[in-house]
């Protein structure tokens, strides 16, 4: 076994792929989902699983409007700015955990979120809610307890209202 192979945290185990849009306003809204776990309650951001041949933009595309409403060039699909690996074994068993990547939806201003496949599959892929937040609520619900994913998701809304979007990949940590 080569130390590569020893180094890489995700060998023997089946990682889900996955990609997510950052959905911003130019106020710097963004659109979270609630979901609910076992585990209790995370907000995070809109995205999936990739489905067998797709490409993580057209697995964006797809859940883009499916979760949210936002069709297939509605809105362009900006750069991938963030990364994030999550080792957990998921409630159904199927994977050992996902990797995500980000990728920056800069959307004119905040809409009414349409689910294109409505609310009662959404709840079984347990999304409960769909909801604009502000960056202040998003840091007080972060001090208040509030479990984001990722866990630091105001303080990367803060850089990239600051700084914009990085010149590299940031790894978002879990």
């Amino acid at each position: 076994m080569t130390t590569q192979e020893t180094d890489d945290p995700t060998a023997g185990l089946r990682i889900r792929q996955a990609v997510r849009g950052v959905i911003v306003t130019p106020d710097r809204s963004i659109l979270l989902c609630r979901f609910e776990f076992p585990s209790g309650t995370t907000w995070a951001l809109p995205g999936g699983g990739l489905e067998s041949g797709e490409t993580h933009r057209q697995a964006l595309d797809r859940e883009l409007e499916e979760e949210i409403g936002l069709a297939p060039g509605d809105v362009d699909i900006g750069p991938l700015i963030w990364k994030r690996l999550h080792i957990v074994p998921f409630v159904n068993g199927d994977w050992d955990g996902q990797a995500d990547q980000y990728h920056l939806v800069e959307v004119p201003d905040r809409f009414e979120p349409t689910p294109a496949i409505g609310w009662e599959q959404l709840r079984a892929e347990r999304l409960h809610e769909l909801r604009w937040w502000s960056l202040d609520e998003a840091a007080e619900a972060t001090a208040g307890g509030t479990r984001f994913a990722p866990g630091r998701l105001a303080e990367l809304l803060v850089d990239l209202r600051d700084q914009g979007p990085p010149t590299s990949i940031i790894d978002t940590g879990v």
